[in-house]
């Protein structure tokens, strides 16, 4: 247990710091050698890199319509309605976001417009490596969707022989997806970006992935004419801030189910109660024995402090120095203080509203930055999927209102063409 009024400025930092990443330029390097493969050699390097990477041999890299389609018959009654309630729970909440023209006008005569048009192709990466992840299709795919967007590509993984787990195929299926690319890693990423013979190429990339994949958006943003991405991920975490008046049981699951998503997640627990601090641990060694991922979270829980605080007005301070994914707030006064955080990327307050709910069912986004990029990106959300652009329209007496501000700024930045611009057209009307 770690007692933050005990610690120096330096080691309150030390403690809170993401696990280390593996070294950036050797990284850089490796993807950098796939994605020229790719550009060079199309279809055939995204096969070649199947096989080496996921010993898929398979020939084929698009997943048929008719699979997409036959997929519901696949799934048990609970698992298909369980996929049905989220992606209308998702919808519901991002519809409303769907934006509207602004009309604004600024001066007579002067009238300004705020348009939104959907980005026309989307790419979506869902990762494949240790679990199938149909939720990550929902989160994604049901805001392309309902974007308009006319190309919505989906590239998955598929380790060996395997086929694509029917739940991935239905959610694809209930999305629209336009195209799905059995291939995974750096080499779809660069697929996407660039095109090849049978993968679209796409304006944005959407997705979570490994630090291949990771670094593979941030290349292809940089190097690939007219390609965007969503945000920079990096290993997921959890924060949870919990009373005395907190259940450990709960406080104990929420960090578990983090803790399972991969070794390199990080869960952070944060009270002003050493009771409930070490309750919690006990629940924790009491829950990893029933888990399937048990090793997984055990790992994970190697770079997870548990902090003890003098107060939940220091630990809202600890929560807004880290900067967490998820921050859960276990705490009887909860719904009082969700003000005062900041640097979140999706808050889940009260002691029933699990960070699962938010990776599955209740309509938020899962799709959130990660490794204190909550300081400057945001949860993803409708508008990710749309480009905004302005039109403008002016009478000549607003022209000539206007030309009062025109014509000095034009002069001042000594651009006479600007100003030529204005001055000829209040001479042709005798203005």
């Amino acid at each position: 247990m770690n007692v933050w009024s005990q610690l120096s400025a330096a080691q309150q930092k030390a403690l809170l710091a993401r696990p280390a990443q593996q070294d950036q330029s050797a990284l850089q390097a490796r993807v950098q050698t796939i994605i020229d493969t790719v550009k060079e050699n199309g279809d055939k390097a995204l096969l070649d890199f199947n096989q080496q990477f996921d010993n898929n041999q398979s020939e084929q890299l698009i997943v048929p319509q008719n699979e997409i389609d036959n997929s519901p018959a696949l799934l048990s009654t609970e698992l298909k309605t369980a996929i049905e309630i989220a992606f209308n729970n998702i919808t519901k909440f991002h519809q409303a976001q769907l934006p509207v023209t602004k009309t604004i006008e600024t001066q007579p005569g002067v009238c300004c417009e705020l348009r939104y048009q959907p980005i026309q192709a989307v790419g979506i990466y869902v990762p494949g490596g240790t679990a199938p992840l149909p939720s990550s299709v929902l989160m994604q795919g049901t805001l392309a969707k309902l974007s308009g967007a006319k190309t919505i590509v989906l590239a998955t993984p598929v380790k060996g022989d395997m086929a694509i787990n029917p739940a991935i195929l239905y959610a694809a299926k209930l999305c629209g997806v336009t195209t799905l690319i059995k291939s995974g890693g750096a080499g779809v990423i660069a697929a996407m970006a660039f095109g090849t013979d049978s993968v679209p190429k796409v304006n944005k990339i959407f997705g979570p992935g490994n630090s291949y994949v990771t670094m593979a958006k941030q290349l292809v943003a940089q190097q690939a004419t007219g390609v965007a991405i969503d945000m920079p991920a990096g290993p997921s975490e959890v924060l949870v801030i919990a009373d005395e008046g907190a259940n450990p049981t709960f406080v104990a699951a929420d960090l578990l189910s983090q803790a399972e998503h991969g070794e390199d997640s990080q869960v952070v627990l944060v009270s002003n109660c050493e009771t409930l601090i070490n309750e919690t641990k006990r629940e924790i060694d009491a829950q990893l024995s029933t888990l399937s991922r048990k090793a997984i979270a055990q790992k994970a829980l190697l770079n997870s402090p548990f902090i003890l605080v003098d107060s939940i007005e220091s630990a809202i301070k600890v929560s807004n120095q880290y900067g967490p994914e998820h921050l859960i707030v276990q705490t009887r006064n909860a719904a009082d203080i969700v003000d005062k955080f900041y640097n979140v990327g999706s808050m889940f307050v009260g002691d029933y509203t699990p960070e699962s709910a938010g990776d599955y069912a209740s309509g938020t986004n899962h799709v959130l930055p990660t490794y204190g990029y909550s300081q400057v990106y945001s949860a993803l959300n409708l508008m990710d999927f749309f480009r905004t652009y302005t039109v403008q329209t002016i009478s000549q007496s607003g022209l000539a209102q206007l030309a009062n501000s025109i014509l000095p700024l034009a002069e001042a930045e000594g651009l006479d063409a600007h100003a030529n611009a204005v001055s000829i057209r209040l001479q042709e009307a005798k203005l």
